[in-house]
């Protein structure tokens, strides 16, 4: 084989590799950071401030806090979506793990379902339970286990993301 003809070859071997190493980083999970936005929720006692992690794509949504070791004690993560959900449509605790509680939110914000979710330790997602709201909704709020229950927040009580509400 000639220098030239080994060049080319190289130069082949190279661009097919990039080709290839490019393909496989599409396949894995985006990490980049998530917008955080102040919010509160609102009680009869008065606003709760917390910090929120916006997950409105759906891989944003399908990512959730999978694989997080920590959560701040007053942070959490807001899952959007643009279309009403039905009752039926749950989250799972596949490759999650801190346990979490989640509340299940109408379109006003309002609190309409609260459950407990423990992480699940199983290696096949198919193995994991699935946390069906019971209601209705169009977000999710995921905060850390005993984060409602210890501040006295529950059904009827609204997140706000206004500022202005959470003084």
């Amino acid at each position: 084989m000639n220098r030239r003809s080994l060049a080319l070859s190289l130069r082949v071997i190279a661009s097919l590799t990039a080709l290839l190493f490019s393909g496989c980083l599409a396949a894995f999970p985006d990490n980049d950071p998530l917008p955080v936005q102040q919010a509160c929720l609102i009680t009869t006692e008065g606003a709760i401030p917390v910090t929120l992690e916006m997950a409105k794509s759906p891989q944003q949504r399908s990512r959730g806090l999978m694989e997080r070791e920590y959560l701040a004690p007053d942070a959490g993560m807001l899952f959007v979506y643009r279309d009403q959900r039905r009752a039926d449509h749950g989250f799972w605790m596949y490759r999650t793990l801190i346990p979490l509680d989640i509340a299940y939110l109408d379109h006003d914000g309002i609190i309409r379902a609260i459950r407990q979710m423990p992480p699940c330790p199983q290696a096949q997602g198919r193995d994991c339970p699935t946390y069906p709201a019971g209601v209705p909704f169009y977000r999710a709020l995921e905060m850390n286990h005993g984060f409602f229950e210890s501040r006295g927040i529950e059904e009827g009580d609204r997140l706000s993301l206004e500022p202005s509400d959470c003084r």
